[in-house]
């Protein structure tokens, strides 16, 4: 298990984002075409993510809220070729599916992603990682804060929840 404190927002600011990105000297990882697979979950969400870069088996539990919020993330990183999707699916059922193009940046600890959703447009977002208990909260929600003041996200950009919440 680790520590998230993230966001995700509206933009139209694509470009002027990857340009901050650069004079952050932000590392590129590549641009991932993604399905997110979300089967029904009671105490949190399960999701699939397949993609050509990244692919995971993610439990997550946060608040739905404005802002940057804490998320509990267990992360199983995943071989490409798995038939984990049929597995679930016919185990659990598929709640939503959610399909994206994702360009990944970092900067230490902090992802970004700037992502384009079919049907639903242009989003960032932010994810300050602790993933071994050494950072601590505050720090996260202050690199949070610094990157959110950088990019120009206003208050009413901001998402609550989450992409499947929109689907």
């Amino acid at each position: 298990m680790h520590l998230n404190i993230e966001i995700k927002a509206r933009t139209h600011r694509h470009a002027e984002i990857r340009e901050i990105l650069k004079q952050e000297n932000a590392w590129f990882k590549g641009v991932d075409t993604q399905a997110d697979t979300y089967f029904p979950c009671e105490k949190g969400r399960l999701k699939l993510r397949s993609g050509n870069i990244e692919n995971s088996l993610i439990f997550y539990r946060r608040q739905d809220q404005e802002g940057p919020k804490s998320s509990e993330v267990f992360l199983s990183v995943l071989p490409a070729e798995t038939h984990l999707r049929e597995t679930l699916g016919a185990a659990l059922g598929v709640w939503k599916e959610v399909k994206k193009t994702r360009e990944i940046y970092f900067i230490g600890h902090i992802k970004f992603h700037l992502d384009t959703l079919e049907g639903l447009g242009q989003f960032v977002e932010i994810e300050a990682i602790d993933s071994d208990g050494s950072i601590g909260e505050e720090q996260l929600r202050a690199d949070c804060d610094r990157f959110i003041a950088l990019f120009g996200i206003r208050p009413e950009d901001l998402l609550r929840g989450s992409y499947s919440d929109m689907v």
